[in-house]
């Protein structure tokens, strides 16, 4: 017969859908009966009416079918009392309160994705990057800063409003790639119409009450020029990397270069540029045409002091892409510009991995930081797939 340590350790399979730990580490294991043949497993579900509780109790049962001697399996499910899920949500950040400081363990590479100007493709190269660094099996995450131009969940294809209790908030995800966005909040037609305070207090939610977990990479897509919200980021994000995104094009590239020495400003640092539509690549001929002009990318690179991670061509399937749901180096990885953009994700992997685990330097310069004020700019419901 099964002994109660073989079940609880066969129960280690069992994670919980969203949040990926054991159930036994969050406390949702409540208890185990092991009676000859018969085991009854008690499990608390930290939100009555969870939608994912059938593929709880299918995971159960699959963990505990394979146990010598286990004939009937029963699952019992509750409800987490609120003091345990205040634990629970104590127990994943560390035991602390949300810090005004994230990610400064140096386990995570932060990337904030920035331009000068609208129209170059910022969000289209970070959904792209995020696709092909979680192709490559590195844990991705996505923060959709552009609270008032928010265009990641129509590019990365997710959709519904995440999870939340106890100030904590679970991402959805997509295509392996964890996300959050103002999308999730408000309806893709309504323009939000915020100021400073009310800004800066979204940004350090989706930081602070969101939990993301063990992740490698996390790629802020930042609203074009250098406001509110690229000024509250620095503040939250101290020793974050930047990428610049640009065109060819002169008057992209003063802009995109202003945005790059703000870095400095902030105590961030420039990992790089990429270099947008370099050119038309003809998708019948593969002739290439340079409809911005030449040289942006490469002349911007030089001004910072950094390389240029890739030229990515202007190319019919990558804004198709955008539409659909499915990033082009998941739907068309061969063509020349899913190589590219790969190509540049492989670099920024690389250039910004060989400084993990080294915690990051706290210091912000002077007038860096933006206000504090303002209040909870939506409550954390619990709709969508969440329990």
């Amino acid at each position: 017969m099964a002994t109660e340590d073989q079940v609880r350790e066969a129960l280690r399979q069992v994670l919980d859908p969203e949040i990926g730990k054991p159930i036994e580490d969050l406390g949702m294991l409540q208890g185990i009966e092991v009676e000859g043949g018969n085991v009854r497993v008690f499990v608390l579900l930290t939100i009555a009416g969870c939608p994912l509780k059938d593929r709880i109790d299918r995971d159960v049962r699959t963990a505990l079918g394979p146990l010598e001697g286990v004939t009937n399996i029963d699952v019992v499910l509750g409800e987490m009392t609120s003091d345990q899920r205040e634990s629970m949500v104590t127990n994943l950040r560390g035991g602390a309160a949300a810090n005004p400081q994230f990610f400064t363990d140096g386990k995570t590479s932060v990337i904030a994705v920035a331009s000068g100007k609208g129209g170059v493709g910022k969000s289209t190269i970070t959904a792209n990057l995020a696709a092909a660094l979680a192709a490559e099996g590195h844990r991705v995450g996505v923060l959709d800063a552009d609270v008032w131009g928010f265009s990641i969940p129509r590019m990365m294809g997710v959709s519904g409003q995440p999870v939340g209790f106890n100030n904590m908030i679970l991402p959805l995800e997509a295509h392996g790639v964890r996300i959050i966005s103002m999308g999730f909040f408000v309806p893709e037609e309504q323009p939000v119409i915020w100021r400073g305070p009310m800004l800066h207090k979204a940004v350090q939610q989706f930081l602070g009450d969101v939990y993301w977990g063990e992740i490698d990479f996390l790629l802020c897509d930042l609203p074009p020029g250098t406001g509110d919200v690229s000024l509250s980021m620095a503040s939250f994000l101290p020793g974050a990397y930047m990428l610049v995104v640009t065109t060819p094009q002169e008057a992209a590239r003063k802009v995109a270069e202003r945005a790059g020495k703000m870095a400095a400003q902030v105590r961030q640092r420039v990992v790089g540029v990429i270099e947008n539509m370099s050119a038309y690549v003809c998708p019948h001929c593969g002739d290439r045409t340079a409809i911005f002009g030449e040289g942006g990318g490469r002349e911007a690179a030089e001004t910072l002091g950094v390389e240029v991670m890739g030229q990515i061509p202007l190319y019919p399937s990558v804004r198709e892409g955008g539409d659909s749901g499915t990033p082009l180096v998941l739907s068309d990885p061969d063509s020349p510009a899913g190589e590219a953009l790969i190509g540049a994700a492989r670099k920024l992997a690389r250039a910004t991995r060989s400084v993990v685990g080294k915690p990051l330097q706290l210091t912000v310069a002077p007038g860096a930081s933006a206000g504090n004020g303002g209040s909870h700019q939506h409550e954390h419901g619990h709709a969508g797939h969440a329990h």
